[in-house]
């Protein structure tokens, strides 16, 4: 008789491999044209076989999206976490590139997360935790310089931002940044990944020769706006 154990094990084995399966199948189509039909086809198997991991698609693509925004969460934050405390130049620097290489070396679980989004799928809560990792490595930098570098609060910049800001859920992790602070903040990490999604997707043809120097250009201003440099 099979142990519990051999079977949970072989289980997460034939998980491991589905999820393998449709990553190589996303390289080759997209996340529109996935199914559960084409991943049991390219590994030889009936549908049905796959229903007793995956309920359906939606259910197999936010496995495929908790696997990107995680590995590249744990990807920045080991990263950042060897730079010391105090050098938050360089812990901007490095969580920044961290950003720009993984995207380079996964463009296409990068476009799962950051494309365009996929028709008919929407993505469920428990995504959320997994996707504000990298967010709170580059927040927690901010964060630690004005801890260090208090700055006062402006009433009436506090009441304006809270017109468009979830101010509850950025205080969480920026408690010490001031609200005009948090504004150019957002603006930073909405300028990396735009960066990067230009470059991942070709829109800087015929105007950026050097994308690692120009990235480099633009995260160190980004340093400068935010009050980190």
């Amino acid at each position: 008789m099979e142990k519990p154990r051999t079977r949970k094990v072989a289980r997460e084995l034939q998980i491991q491999t589905i999820k393998a399966t449709a990553r190589r199948l996303l390289d080759q189509r997209g996340a529109s044209e996935l199914s559960l039909r084409e991943v049991a086809r390219e590994m030889n198997q009936t549908s049905s076989a796959l229903y007793r991991y995956f309920a359906n698609r939606d259910e197999l693509l936010t496995a495929l999206i908790l696997d990107a925004y995680n590995d590249l969460g744990a990807s920045t934050e080991d990263a950042e976490a060897v730079v010391a405390r105090s050098n938050r130049r360089e812990r901007w620097l490095v969580a920044t590139r961290t950003i720009r290489r993984w995207a380079l070396q996964h463009p296409h679980e990068y476009a799962l997360v950051y494309g365009s989004p996929i028709p008919g799928y929407h993505a469920p809560v428990e995504t959320i935790v997994a996707a504000t990792r990298v967010t709170n490595v580059l927040g927690r930098i901010i964060n630690d310089h004005f801890q260090e570098h208090p700055t006062a609060f402006d009433p009436s910049s506090e009441k304006r931002v809270a017109e468009f800001f979830e101010l509850e859920n950025l205080r969480f992790f920026m408690p010490n940044v001031p609200a005009e602070m948090l504004v150019k903040g957002i603006g930073a990490w909405t300028q990396v990944f735009g960066f990067v999604s230009f470059e991942l997707f070709g829109h800087y043809e015929n105007s950026v020769r050097d994308f690692e120097a120009y990235f480099d250009e633009v995260v160190t201003r980004l340093g400068h706006d935010v009050g980190i440099f």
